[in-house]
């Protein structure tokens, strides 16, 4: 198994930055991408950005491309989301997701393992 959890979500300004932090424990061997998702209430679980753990492959929703960066720190096994120029749609709870499959995946269903998530809200 695979634990995952997700720090630095908070309140930030409209334009501001925020980094969000998601540390692995367990079976990390195992894991070959990582990912960040979010849901807002009421809606369904979103893709965010997704990072391999073997090469320097990224990717990113459109919506967040050239804003947002996802980076990682294999020997703390930790990947990171870096925020800048949030909007207030970004608001959403965020969370952290692994997978052992080596592509990286937009479905939220081809993610093993799942953090708790950590809120962020940005005011306008």
């Amino acid at each position: 198994q695979v634990q995952l959890v997700e720090s630095g979500g908070g309140l930030v300004q409209a334009d501001g930055s925020l980094r969000l932090s998601c540390a692995a424990s367990g079976r990390t061997f195992s894991i070959n991408a990582m990912g960040w998702f979010r849901q807002a209430p009421g809606k369904e679980r979103e893709f965010v950005a997704a990072i391999s753990r073997i090469t320097s492959n990224t990717y990113y929703a459109e919506s967040v491309k050239g804003r947002f960066t996802i980076s990682r720190d294999n020997a703390k096994n930790t990947v990171y989301l870096q925020m800048n120029s949030v909007k207030a749609e970004d608001t959403s709870a965020y969370y952290c997701a692994a997978r052992t499959g080596i592509q990286l995946r937009r479905s939220a269903y081809e993610y093993d393992y799942w953090g708790q998530g950590t809120q962020v809200t940005v005011s306008s």
